[in-house]
């Protein structure tokens, strides 16, 4: 399925490659099954000891660049546009952040009040509620059944099931 999505999918792969590389490098992609890939040969294994790929100096900041860099960004940021931002817009975002700041407040609670350990957690206490809801709800529908078979009286000489034995059963 992931290979026919491949085989479908190639020519928008190869021209992002070759768009990415400002030239045709890609013509063609060969797509593999599982486990089809070459077992690397003793010419493509990587050497004991590889040489360091990064540089050993301090990392270049804007304020360690090179003069050239500097001036490249400045010349940038003298023809770039403003950015614009719409006054209604950002005093949009700045209420609904506000909004979701307060639900966040009211959904959870910061809660001053130490707990100990062995004490149960807000979602003990919840689990333990749900399961005596749930038991009460049962004990009603046991009590409702019991009454519903007791107002429907088996006809006479019938015996009800709680009575049979399994002599009766195979009779």
């Amino acid at each position: 399925m992931w290979a026919t999505k491949a085989w479908l999918e190639q020519t928008r792969v190869i021209a992002a490659a070759n768009k990415a590389a400002g030239r045709t490098v890609v013509r063609a992609l060969r797509i593999l099954p599982p486990g089809a890939a070459p077992v690397p040969g003793p010419a493509d294994a990587v050497p004991a000891d590889p040489a360091p790929a990064a540089p050993t100096g301090p990392a270049r900041t804007r304020e360690t660049a090179c003069e050239g860099y500097r001036r490249a960004l400045a010349a940038h940021q003298e023809v770039a546009p403003p950015r614009r931002v719409d006054p209604g817009i950002a005093e949009a975002v700045e209420r609904q952040t506000a909004a979701l700041r307060e639900l966040s407040r009211r959904a959870f609670p910061e809660t001053d009040v130490v707990v100990s350990d062995d004490a149960p957690t807000p979602f003990d206490t919840g689990r333990s509620e749900r399961r005596r809801q749930a038991e009460v709800s049962r004990a009603a529908a046991l009590r409702r059944a019991r009454a519903e078979r007791s107002r429907s009286a088996p006809a006479s000489g019938a015996v009800p099931l709680q009575q049979r034995t399994p002599v009766d059963e195979v009779a």
